[in-house]
């Protein structure tokens, strides 16, 4: 599709430019990150110059740039592209569009990615003030802003606002998305993760334990992860 829009279309067509960001997408999913990130490049250096350097295309196309750059672990690269990109997202589109939300979200998740924690933390907690406000509670968004706090709290070995975050998380989790989702594993995980650094065996060991459902498979990594936090638990436990 992208060779054929370049001979037709040509090379900055908008449907062009989308085609060269859909591929850099499917290369981004297969973790083919050397083939991503120039298309990704291409696409966002031909979005400024024909669309402008504040249409939405070119805020999404930014920030898609420095995601690759975040999962290659080069946040020094993603950084000021999504410094940039919040902060004309807050010009164009307002301090609480949903896109808006989202950049500033993934700027403090490099931040985090930077160990930069005393930049992430407050766009962290801007980030769930708003999401609670703007979607509601229990809004999928709202509670990954809520984990994500949770775990850069922890990061900063402040547990007793980590803890009680994480609990939240993970009731809001079982009630609207299901015991066996994705999502409620994972912050199923970092409760028990958050109790066994609080030295709280005796409630961790039981949602490692939960934690290995068959939903993933025997041999999934999340499974294998959990396995592992199980048997540490059970030897922290036996001393």
């Amino acid at each position: 599709t992208l060779a054929q829009c370049e001979q037709v279309l040509g090379d900055t067509h908008p449907d062009t430019m989308t085609s060269r960001n859909n591929l850099a997408g499917a290369y981004c999913q297969a973790e083919n990150l050397e083939r991503a990130i120039p298309l990704l490049e291409a696409t966002l250096a031909q979005c400024e110059q024909v669309l402008g350097d504040t249409h939405p295309r070119t805020l999404t196309n930014r920030n898609n740039l420095a995601s690759a750059y975040r999962s290659a672990g080069d946040p020094e690269r993603a950084i000021p592209l999504l410094e940039a990109t919040l902060a004309q997202c807050e010009q164009v589109l307002g301090d609480t569009h949903p896109d808006t939300m989202t950049s500033r979200n993934n700027l403090a998740g490099a931040y985090c990615q930077a160990e930069n924690l005393e930049r992430a933390i407050p766009l962290h907690e801007t980030t769930l003030a708003q999401r609670e406000r703007v979607l509601g509670d229990t809004h999928p968004d709202t509670l990954r802003s809520r984990r994500d706090l949770a775990s850069v709290y922890q990061a900063a070995g402040d547990l007793e606002r980590a803890t009680p975050l994480f609990e939240i998380t993970l009731a809001q989790c079982e009630q609207v998305l299901g015991d066996t989702h994705p999502d409620t594993l994972t912050s199923r995980i970092n409760l028990a993760g958050a109790y066994c650094r609080a030295e709280d065996l005796e409630r961790a060991i039981p949602l490692f334990a939960t934690a290995l459902a068959e939903v993933l498979g025997d041999t999934h990594p999340r499974t294998l992860t959990s396995r592992m936090y199980l048997a540490a638990a059970f030897k922290d436990r036996a001393r």
